[in-house]
């Protein structure tokens, strides 16, 4: 379980480090990466919805067995950003940068997938 807590804790770090940034940064990403947004709902929709799977994987991270169940929501919430950024990208939609982003998810999301099968399930261990 080690595995699991230590890939989940530090899933829910990262993201938290990357994501609660963005909160400052729409003006920002407006220039850098147009068109601009017009429906800042979205946006802060998106980070405070992603900021709040960053405490879903903080909470794993504490008994991984207990809450393994949740472990197959969270390999589904990095699919729902890898795969569309992999996606865009390949379409010459999408700025380099932002796909990186896309393949850290994938990674986490890999890495969530074997934190699964090698957590026991609760009240197994």
């Amino acid at each position: 379980m080690r595995f699991a807590r230590l890939t989940f804790l530090v899933a829910g770090l990262y993201g938290l480090a990357a994501l609660l940034p963005q909160y400052f940064l729409l003006e920002k990403n407006n220039r850098d990466y147009p068109p601009p947004v017009n429906h800042p709902e979205y946006y802060y929709g998106f980070v405070g919805l992603a900021v709040a799977w960053q405490f879903v994987f903080l909470v794993i991270s504490r008994d991984p067995s207990r809450y393994r169940p949740l472990m197959v929501p969270a390999v589904l919430e990095k699919l729902a950003w890898g795969v569309p950024v992999v996606v865009l990208f390949a379409q010459g939609r999408l700025a380099a940068p932002v796909l990186l982003t896309g393949l850290i998810d994938l990674t986490l999301c890999a890495l969530f997938v074997a934190s699964y099968f090698k957590t026991p399930r609760y009240g197994s261990a």
